[in-house]
This record gives C-alpha cells, structure tokens and sequence, in this order.
C-alpha cells in the first residue's frame, strides 16, 4: 500500500524507470520455488530471499522436524517474496526520488 501511495507522485518518466529497474532487482517467483524444491531441506530459498536467520535455523534444525518444517514453509514462500519484493521496490522509489531532488 506504501508503494501505490509513493507511486501516485511519481512522474511518468519515473515511473518508466522504477518499471525497468524493478523488473532487473525483483526475485522471481519460479526462482524461489525451484530453491526450495531442491534445497528446501536446507534453506536454501530463505537465503535467496534474505531471510538468513530462517535459512540457518532451516539448515541445522529441519531435521528435527522430520522435514515438516520444509513441506509448511512452502506456503509461506510467497507472503514473503511479495514482502521482499516490496521492500525493494521501496527502495528503488526512494533512490529514484533522491535523485531527482538532486538533479
């Protein structure tokens, strides 16, 4: 929702470049799932996304949870790729606005 809002004031030639930037910083979602599909097991998705915390609990504590934890998390994937995604998108707003302050 803080995207849309930062959005409306953004000028079209901005937004062009926020689009082209964007598109070049997002993680792709089929990404994300072929990680998990192969190293799930180990995190090895959550380090892709940035959630290194989960990504080493993942690593050394899925195997007490008999793989359980793997099969759950795959639900959660996309809540968390939308976030991260969001944060970048954020952060390419941000930079686009200081820029042109700037210039």
């Amino acid at each position: 929702m803080q995207n849309i809002q930062a959005k409306q004031s953004m000028s079209t030639e901005e937004l062009a470049v926020l689009e082209g930037e964007f598109e070049e910083a997002k993680k792709p979602k089929w990404v994300t799932y072929t990680l998990w599909f192969f190293l799930g097991g180990i995190g090895g998705h959550r380090f892709y996304v940035g959630d290194t915390g989960y990504a080493i609990a993942m690593l050394f504590l899925n195997w007490a949870t008999f793989g359980i934890w793997s099969l759950i998390d795959v639900f959660l994937i996309g809540k968390r790729l939308r976030k991260k995604n969001a944060e970048i998108e954020m952060g390419l707003i941000n930079k686009i606005k200081l820029f042109n302050r700037g210039a």
